[in-house]
């Protein structure tokens, strides 16, 4: 089946990107606006079904596929990319701005594949886009954790594409499509699609490379390489039991090293990881109601944790400054950084008549409705985790706090109005979720605003919160260094690399020796025989040589006629 516009709305995005550094700054601006509008209204031109099919070998790829799950993260990545092409204007380089709408564009690519080939192509250029989004910072710091990054992801791919692989050998198709973790080929592209999602052990990939990019930069890292891992559990893995015990893991593993964290950002990057184990628990529960929960705290947390770094990154922007321990007191001259900053604080936190409110309590109603009593409770405790590190630890110790002396001025207007746009999201869907409701995978029957969940809610908030102030000392942050899994990869593997190398460089530098010695021994044996006082090299008489050579032809003679 085809229609008259069968075209892969990603690369919209992917394409136009090519444009962007020969635009002037006022062709760049339409470029950077005018590219997700486009990409949006083609999202949603395209009709439900199997849209585009092309042969490849002997199989059939669908490059253009839509779907209701598919539809919704198209559309809250193209609003991603025209809010972070705002925010990034005439802040991040053409480098920069290029990478970052090919990596948008590869992500909503994702989410129109209908195949596993496809999907693949996609994820890879992701790979790609992000890791130049993280080089474009231009430091040594970048420059590393973006090495890291690239490996990291590059393990993930080989292992998908392995799965893909073996999957396609088992089954003769490359569809994608729901898929249980019961075989080698299933587990394989299952365990590539966690290492996108920043599950155990490589949950530190997030915080050690997304915070060393420039503050527009890792604006865009947090939407899309997460958020396109949840989409591909959803597709492809739901009700998937293994899911909920690692979701749960990713939940607490955020909630502990971002209450640990002294760095502003890293705090709001490991706080990722915290909420995309929320969704990933709901996609292993599998019912309807917890994969829409999934789909809408996808969609919502997109947009308020792009407003949490946006905030942060204009501190940052504004004053040089990232640590905790060196900021406060910054309300008093950029209060409309703070008031957003808030805002997505609360939002995150699930405060009643924000985003998070009505999308997040979808997950844990879905846990309690299957009878889940301890998944439930542990969702629950990690509600008000949240509200600790994301909701009060952030703008209580960078806005308000100890007053460090900084008065830095507002950002540019354009980070603003990103800023301010993303606030007015967050709280229109708080307060009328129904938009939102609409577009999810399966019809929706849940009231948020009950008296039972905001008496509840504002329960755990309160309490909370209580306990923050209570541990206030506790709470603040010394400069100290938490330990995480990328220890191995970044200190210990890389010790045992260099003390391998010194061992083979030693025993190399033997053996080279012994060679070298073999070869000299080689040439004095030679010399002692060719030299100029060697036995091959002397002078012989004539007659000597006449009487050698008829000896040799009497004998030579004698041999033929015996």
């Amino acid at each position: 089946m085809t229609t008259d516009l069968a075209f892969p709305p990603g690369l919209i995005l992917v394409l136009g990107a090519v444009l962007i550094p020969f635009a002037a700054e006022r062709q760049r601006l339409l470029l950077l606006l005018g590219l997700p509008l486009l990409t949006l209204a083609a999202v949603w031109w395209l009709p439900n079904g199997s849209l585009l099919q092309l042969g490849f070998l002997d199989y059939t790829l669908e490059p253009v596929k839509s779907t209701a799950e598919g539809r919704l993260f198209a559309t809250v990545f193209s609003i991603m990319a025209l809010a972070g092409g705002l925010y990034a204007h005439r802040q991040a380089s053409t480098l920069e701005l290029t990478a970052a709408f090919i990596y948008a564009g590869s992500a909503i690519g994702v989410t129109f594949a209908g195949d596993l080939l496809t999907l693949f192509v996609f994820w890879e250029l992701m790979a790609f886009g992000s890791t130049v989004v993280i080089w474009s910072a231009g430091s040594v710091g970048a420059q590393r954790a973006g090495l890291r990054y690239l490996l990291v992801h590059l393990l993930g791919g080989v292992i998908l594409m392995v799965g893909i692989v073996a999957q396609v050998a088992a089954t003769g198709s490359l569809a994608f499509t729901v898929m249980t973790p019961d075989s080698l080929a299933t587990a394989l592209i299952l365990i590539g699609f966690l290492v996108n999602a920043g599950a155990p052990p490589l949950s530190a990939w997030i915080a050690d490379a997304y915070p060393e990019a420039t503050p527009s930069g890792t604006v865009f890292l947090s939407a899309f390489t997460t958020k396109t891992a949840v989409f591909a559990l959803l597709v492809g893995f739901p009700g998937a039991e293994i899911l909920v015990p690692i979701g749960l893991y990713m939940v607490f593993y955020g909630i502990i090293y971002a209450l640990l964290e002294n760095d502003m950002r890293r705090i709001l990057a490991y706080s990722i990881v915290n909420q995309v184990g929320f969704m990933v628990a709901a996609i292993g529960i599998g019912t309807p109601m917890a994969l829409n929960g999934a789909a809408a705290h996808a969609f919502a947390h997109i947009i308020y944790k792009a407003l949490l770094l946006m905030s942060a990154g204009s501190v940052l922007m504004m004053t040089g400054k990232r640590k905790c321990t060196d900021l406060g007191g910054l309300f008093q001259s950029m209060p409309q950084t703070a008031i957003n900053g808030i805002v997505g604080a609360l939002a995150i936190s699930a405060f009643p008549f924000t985003s998070g409110f009505v999308t997040k309590s979808l997950e844990t109603q879905a846990a309690a409705n299957e009878g889940m009593l301890l998944v439930w409770l542990l969702l629950l405790a990690a509600s008000a985790g949240v509200f600790l590190h994301a909701g009060i630890k952030f703008p209580w110790f960078v806005f308000f706090q100890k007053d460090s002396g900084l008065r830095p001025p507002e950002p540019p207007a354009n980070l603003r109005y990103a800023m301010w746009s993303f606030s007015f999201l967050c709280l229109a869907l708080g307060v009328y979720p129904a938009p939102l409701y609409a577009i999810l995978p399966y019809p929706v029957d849940y009231q948020p605003y009950t008296v039972d969940h905001l008496v509840s809610q504002f329960q755990i908030l309160l309490f909370a919160g209580f306990a923050f102030f209570v541990m206030l000392k506790q709470m603040r942050r010394t400069l100290t260094i938490s330990l995480d899994f990328d220890w191995f990869y970044r200190k210990f593997l890389k010790a045992i690399g260099n003390e391998f190398t010194g061992l083979t460089s030693a025993a190399r530098d033997e053996k080279e020796e012994q060679a070298l010695a073999g070869v000299w021994r080689l040439v004095d044996k030679l010399y002692q025989h060719h030299g100029p006082q060697g036995m091959l090299a002397r002078s012989w008489p004539t007659g000597s040589m006449v009487i050698w050579v008829a000896a040799l032809l009497g004998l030579s003679l004698l041999l033929y006629y015996i």
